[in-house]
């Protein structure tokens, strides 16, 4: 039951991110990239770290700014050029590819080698989004397919990174220490290239509200807290998740058509993901080890005390 909710918790960060790739393509500039991605990550930090009050210490000063750089400035910019460049569903289904990125980074980087269930759910979610992707379309960008998976590539790395580095640090602060030092890294480069900030419209200042707390406070915080508490290859299928919002709302909001391909292909993905469900084992392995409310922690088992009237032991 524990796992189960950490599950659905989970899948809010990537029907956030799904739904994020048509706001940022049909209401924020085009052509700011860099402040894009600042105005995304800068507000998102404040209120995590308004909620936390708590700041780094000792080596996470450095974790930061490294999980910062990866997760935060590299990724939002490859995501925001992607999702300006490309339909709706397009840029979502390419990320879809992280969940196989994921697990075999997972095993090098904290020894959590996949399962066969995680494994078939990543080749029916790739197959998936094979067929969702190979419709015919004509007019794809080259250059978005390319910042897609790189950015697929960059916050596979970055997530996993932080599963490592995060277990002794409390998630709202360490995430929101990423989004802070991800944002300011961003600031300065922005004005270097883009000169002075874009003036934004009503639509697009809610735009941002909606992209900064929801798809960034809210998602990156449930993210990296189900990644402390589930498997990296279950959270990687629950990614899935991002192409199935994408294609859906480009289809009811958008007015991209849907063909039987991609019906299939969505068919597939939503496969793979009830595939990555943890089993028991994966479970108890991955639940955390601190005692919950009303609960002791284990003790070391004593010796029973001598009743009233039994012979004392004799210490030699």
């Amino acid at each position: 039951m524990e796992a189960n909710r950490w599950v659905v918790l989970t899948a809010v960060a990537p029907v956030a991110w799904g739904a994020n790739y048509y706001v940022t393509h049909a209401y924020l500039p085009a052509d700011t990239p860099l402040y894009g991605a600042a105005l995304r990550a800068l507000p998102a930090g404040a209120v995590l770290l308004a909620l936390a009050r708590k700041r780094p210490r000792g080596a996470w000063w450095g974790r930061s700014a490294v999980l910062g750089l990866l997760n935060v400035s590299v990724f939002f910019v490859l995501v925001y050029a992607a999702s300006q460049l490309l339909p709706t569903s397009v840029a979502s289904t390419v990320m879809a590819v992280s969940p196989l990125a994921m697990m075999l980074i997972a095993w090098a980087l904290v020894a959590e080698r996949p399962g066969v269930p995680h494994l078939a759910g990543a080749v029916l979610g790739l197959t998936g989004v094979a067929l969702m992707l190979l419709t015919g379309e004509a007019g794809v960008s080259g250059t978005g397919v390319v910042a897609s998976v790189a950015a697929m590539l960059v916050s596979a790395f970055g997530h996993i990174l932080a599963k490592r580095w995060s277990a002794d640090v409390d998630v709202l602060a360490s995430t929101a220490w990423q989004l802070t030092a991800g944002g300011l890294l961003l600031l300065p480069v922005a004005a270097a290239v883009e000169g002075p900030p874009p003036a934004l419209s009503p639509s697009a200042l809610l735009a941002f509200a909606y992209v900064s707390l929801v798809a960034t406070a809210l998602a990156f915080t449930v993210w990296f807290a189900g990644l402390r508490h589930l498997p990296a290859a279950t959270v990687g299928l629950l990614g899935l998740l991002n192409p199935v919002t994408g294609v859906l709302l480009g289809v009811l909001v958008a007015g991209e058509a849907l063909t039987l391909r991609q019906l299939a292909g969505l068919a597939l993905v939503l496969c793979g993901v009830l595939l990555g469900r943890p089993a028991r084992a994966d479970r108890r392995r991955h639940a955390p080890r601190i005692p919950g409310p009303g609960r002791r922690a284990p003790t070391r088992p004593t010796e029973p005390r001598p009743s009233a009237g039994s012979p004392r032991p004799e210490r030699e």
